[in-house]
């Protein structure tokens, strides 16, 4: 049996983000300010040196587990007490360390697929900055508004990454942006994800397949010249949550009253009439990507769709998905973290 990924030492290191920052910051890559809270003496000095804001992240966590905004040194050790125990929880580790943070920043990364040789492409990037609590629900690829030579910058720093820690097979480099252009490594993730689906539309490649490819042995069946960006694409995480009450789960058995599909409309989804909704497992029922020869076009593919995508017996994130696709803000490219607060503040 082959696993279907890259090496055991290879997910270690990017499974801690320490060691997958040391190892950008040795490639060249800019990271943030920060620091492991068990490698220093004071919390409270660390956190001053780094300077406010800041983020407290879980050292082995994924999904926004154990991560904490803070603004000032008084909500310092309450929310530093509730990211260890959170952390504990999701990863079986509470080991935290502090990150300077951006005050407005897009989330972008990008998609890299490495052959056994270690030789890696990438398929272009991804923004990912409308999210909740740290969680994405809206990716798009390409990322609008963005200066070109930043992007190719971006890709360079992407693949440098991967080439520092031995990467093979499909895997993700994800980056902050400043408003003035600046980037920052934040983490590696050394798996598929769950928004590699955009990144399959724009390029025409099916990531799984070569991912199996890569772990039999062969190398991709695409060099980094047949990579040809075509259109837009946009992913909407359609999860059972209650953005009204925010973004609380929703349990309950699902009634299917219309589903989309068509032109351009890709619905990744197991759910069924009659389905169960249980609270034991993660949110996510359904991803539903649309595709556009230009960004617009993409975006009002989803408005149709979404209003196509009518369940009842939950609540779903559907509703604010399309409110914020019809936002002057995201209609315009401003996709900064931050905008869902703007939209539905607390």
């Amino acid at each position: 049996m082959t696993f279907i990924g890259p090496p055991q030492h290879v997910m270690r290191l990017c499974g801690d983000k320490i060691a997958a920052r040391r190892a950008a910051e040795d490639a060249g890559v800019p990271v943030l300010p920060g620091a492991k809270l068990d490698e220093v003496e004071s919390v409270a000095k660390a956190a001053e040196s780094i300077g406010y804001p800041l983020l407290v992240k879980s050292v082995y966590g994924g999904g926004g587990r154990g991560m904490r905004w803070i603004a000032s040194p008084d909500e310092l050790a309450d929310k530093v007490a509730a990211a260890a125990e959170e952390a504990h929880v999701a990863a079986g580790d509470a080991s935290l360390y502090l990150e300077r943070a951006l005050e407005v920043p897009r989330h972008i990364e990008v998609q890299i697929l490495a052959g056994p040789d270690g030789n890696a492409i990438h398929l272009g990037e991804r923004d990912c900055s409308i999210q909740r609590r740290h969680q994405k629900l809206i990716e798009e690829s390409p990322a609008p508004n963005l200066d070109e030579g930043l992007r190719d910058r971006l890709h360079a720093a992407a693949l440098a990454t991967a080439q520092a820690v031995g990467y093979r097979n499909a895997g993700t480099v994800e980056f902050l942006v400043g408003e003035g252009g600046e980037f920052y490594f934040i983490e590696m993730n050394a798996r598929i994800q769950v928004e590699h689906s955009v990144s399959e539309v724009t390029t025409g490649t099916n990531l799984i397949k070569e991912q199996i490819r890569v772990a039999a042995g062969e190398s991709p069946s695409i060099r980094q010249e047949d990579v040809v960006l075509r259109g837009h694409a946009i992913e909407c995480r359609l999860n059972a949550e209650d953005p009204a009450r925010g973004f609380l789960p929703s349990c309950g058995r699902i009634e299917i009253e219309q589903l989309p599909g068509g032109n351009g409309v890709r619905l990744d989804t197991a759910i069924y009439h009659g389905m169960v909704v249980h609270p034991y497992y993660d949110s996510l029922i359904s991803k539903l990507m649309t595709w556009g020869v230009d960004r617009d076009e993409a975006r009002m593919r989803m408005v149709t769709a979404l209003e196509r995508f009518r369940l009842s017996g939950i609540a779903t994130t559907r509703d604010a998905m399309l409110e914020i696709l019809r936002m002057p803000e995201f209609r315009r490219g401003d996709v900064g973290a931050g905008l869902i607060e703007r939209l539905r503040p607390g």
